[in-house]
């Protein structure tokens, strides 16, 4: 029987200023059932200027069981693409896999073996070459807040989803945009890894290429990340505006990734003026029936505790101007990094 001599499986965590979520990320990957020496940790830091750094040394100083190796690598180039294809570059020859994580998710002691056996039944059913199975996205367990219990409830609501990171599907297959991927490696270096010029929707493009390769991807519900949800509405706005944005730009490239439904705000916008310019009297109806539709979601949440009456339907406006904003910017600049998460 041949021995590997080093990790078959690299977990891959972009940083930056992660100081509050990056201690239990880090525990947790610590305390994978999945056997140390097969599997390595990558921390690449893009320039943290809170305590992120020192909670990594925290975390790794208290460890006392065995642990995998870990690596803690600086990014100056900031960004999450420049941050995979650094670490990339760098696995030892015996690693296969490779895990995407970011510094404010979470997972479960049984993460990495789950992803594994996801891995196996995937190549099983698949009808190509397997490049990639990606998971399923919640938010964190616990009381995380106001603002970020109405944005979870808004994601998890029919009209806060998507068809990636964000969707809620309950059944294993194919996909095209699968979410925090286990990438068989030598795909990854087939294509050339991540895009560095997309500084958000980096992950969409890359997936677009693989199958463009004839790949296949594929998703599983189970293994679950949970990642933290934005807790101000400024930010939430900001993270829709910036996917918005991105989305387009990987549409320019990939014009298969474009979905109808995330240009109806605009749809309704246009339909609402010419109706009002026309003179009809009928003008608001459309405005008002999305306002009932979202308060009909406020009502759905509402068991969740009073405030979420208002709080979701407002987190979902929010998302959908923000987003589709963003849909138009992004044909009018190039785009810079982003200032929050």
């Amino acid at each position: 029987m041949e021995v590997r001599e080093g990790p078959m499986l690299a977990t891959v965590v972009p940083l930056l200023n992660e100081g509050k979520h990056v201690g239990p990320l880090l525990r947790s990957l610590l305390a994978q059932t999945l056997a140390p020496a097969l599997h390595t940790v990558v921390l690449v830091d893009g320039g943290s200027t809170d305590n992120t750094l020192d909670a990594i040394e925290t975390v790794l100083a208290d460890w006392s069981n065995p642990q995998p190796t870990v690596h803690v690598l600086h990014n100056p180039d900031r960004t999450v693409a420049h941050a995979r294809n650094m670490a990339l570059a760098m696995l030892p020859p015996s690693v296969e896999f490779v895990v995407e994580l970011l510094g404010h998710a979470t997972i479960e002691p049984t993460h990495l073996e789950q992803r594994m056996t996801a891995w196996r039944t995937a190549e099983q059913q698949s009808e190509g070459p397997l490049a990639g199975v990606g998971c399923k996205v919640e938010g964190l367990e616990g009381d995380q807040g106001r603002v970020a219990g109405w944005v979870d409830a808004a994601l998890a609501s029919p009209l806060g989803q998507s068809d990636g990171q964000f969707s809620r599907f309950t059944e294993p297959g194919p996909t095209k945009v699968p979410a925090f991927v286990t990438h068989r490696r030598s795909a990854l270096e087939a294509v050339g890894g991540w895009d560095t010029a997309l500084l958000t929707s980096q992950d969409s493009d890359l997936s677009m290429r693989l199958l463009k390769a004839g790949y296949a991807l594929h998703r599983v519900p189970s293994p679950t990340v949970r990642m933290a949800r934005r807790t101000t509405l400024g930010k939430w706005w900001k993270m829709g505006h910036r996917y918005g944005f991105w989305r387009t730009k990987v549409v320019l490239r990939h014009p298969s990734r474009l979905r109808w439904v995330e240009w109806l705000p605009w749809v309704g916008v246009l339909a609402t003026a010419v109706a009002y310019g026309a003179g009809s009297p009928l003008w608001w109806l459309g405005g008002a029936l999305y306002a009932a539709v979202l308060f009909a979601e406020g009502l759905r949440n509402a068991r969740s505790g009073a405030s979420f009456l208002l709080g979701v339907p407002f987190c979902l406006m929010m998302l959908h101007a923000s987003f589709s904003v963003g849909l138009i910017d992004g044909f009018l600049r190039r785009g810079r990094p982003a200032s929050d998460r």
